[in-house]
């Protein structure tokens, strides 16, 4: 599996499923030793080693001599290096998971999916990201021995926008595991009291400041709420994205600093704290190719008020109120029903928990070794390194 472009902390959501299906992966292959699984290596970039070694000690590993931050250096490198050492050591085939396979290959490959939306929306990226997808993800996908996609929205993409057969697709979805127990008081209130939310209900909104997250729709509808509840707070947390100062001035025009807590990049043990403590999780992403914290908010028993486009209708399903991501009304009055309305939200939280079971990471490790399982294999096996 070629890794070289997860660079932790900067590809949002794909981090959390490559990482989620692996770790699903390796528990899959421990828990069944009688079965023959198909050998997995990692080619990853030096950050990957450092914040995952968790699974860099599971799997064979191998590290490229590249942090993974520079694109072109990373394209390079792939081309390259990548091209020499998969053929030195034999494999079968490569799985590409950064959507894109590189010009050069040595061995045949297959292109996890996430999105085409460099391609369908155009203006939310620079124009050299926006004109690389555009020339190279189509011809990836085409040239892929199987294209995996974690939704029937992103397939559909794939099919209309690439050419791609849809035989040639495989659905492996992203994953939720059911919870442990609840952290302990001190753990909870350690959490809250940091972030200055003791005694206060709040909304949860995790994603990394980009474009088309659409923050600001979420804050004037919370702006509304706030007025009508000075007691409501605003949680957003996630990475620091390229909409990040946009992010900050709109919160400091309406007059909202001390209600909307900007965290950052949290630990997910705090994560989970928030997620179970929360009145309510606003998505309002304006595009999403599938939306996995829906899953990890109805697990935790958190309602979930999200856009109705993308793969978020497709993974909410009817558990989750879906309303269009920029009427500013319809989010008002969306979130307040949830926050007035106890029975409501009581409803919502069972619904929620009902429509998670059929989202499991052991179905997608399955999904991943059948899929492996059906390619053609050479006769040189591959390399311990």
């Amino acid at each position: 599996m070629n890794l070289l472009w997860l660079v932790p902390g900067e590809v949002g959501g794909s981090e959390e499923y490559t990482v989620g299906l692996l770790r699903a992966f390796q528990q899959l292959r421990d828990a069944r030793p009688e079965q023959e699984f198909p050998e997995l290596i990692l080619y990853v970039n030096r950050r990957f080693a450092h914040d995952h070694v968790d699974l860099c000690s599971a799997f064979t590993t191998v590290v490229a001599p590249i942090s993974g931050s520079s694109r072109p250096v990373r394209v390079l490198v792939e081309s390259t290096w990548l091209a020499w050492r998969t053929r030195r050591d034999g494999l079968d085939a490569v799985h590409h998971g950064g959507g894109t396979m590189p010009s050069l290959r040595t061995v045949p490959g297959l292109v996890t999916l996430h999105d085409l939306q460099p391609i369908t929306h155009p203006e939310r990226f620079g124009p050299i990201k926006r004109r690389y997808i555009r020339w190279v993800a189509p011809r990836s996908l085409r040239a892929a021995r199987r294209v995996v996609c974690l939704a029937r929205f992103t397939a559909g993409d794939a099919v209309a926008l690439a050419g791609v057969a849809p035989e040639r697709i495989a659905l492996v979805p992203s994953g939720v595991d059911p919870v442990g127990p609840a952290p302990s008081d001190e753990r909870r209130s350690a959490v809250l009291e940091g972030l200055g939310l003791s005694g206060h209900r709040f909304l949860l909104f995790p994603a990394i400041t980009y474009e088309h997250k659409n923050h600001h729709t979420l804050l004037d509808a919370f702006a509304r709420l706030h007025a009508a509840d000075p007691q409501l707070r605003l949680v957003l947390t996630g990475g620091v994205g390229p909409a990040e100062p946009g992010v900050l001035a709109q919160i400091a025009r309406i007059g909202l600093d001390s209600s909307v807590v900007r965290t950052g990049r949290i630990p997910a043990t705090d994560l989970d704290v928030l997620y179970r403590e929360a009145a309510v999780m606003a998505f309002p992403s304006a595009y999403e190719g599938f939306g996995l914290p829906l899953l990890e908010a109805m697990v935790r028993r958190c309602p979930v008020v999200a856009s109705n486009v993308g793969g978020l209708v497709e993974v909410g399903g009817a558990a989750v109120v879906h309303v269009d991501p920029f009427d500013v009304d319809a989010w008002v009055s969306s979130l307040a029903a949830v926050l007035d309305d106890d029975g409501y939200r009581a409803r919502m939280v069972d619904q929620g928990l009902e429509q998670s079971e059929h989202f499991r990471w052991n179905d997608s490790a399955l999904a991943l070794a059948e899929l492996y399982r059906g390619l053609p294999t050479r006769r040189s096996k591959p390399t311990e390194s």
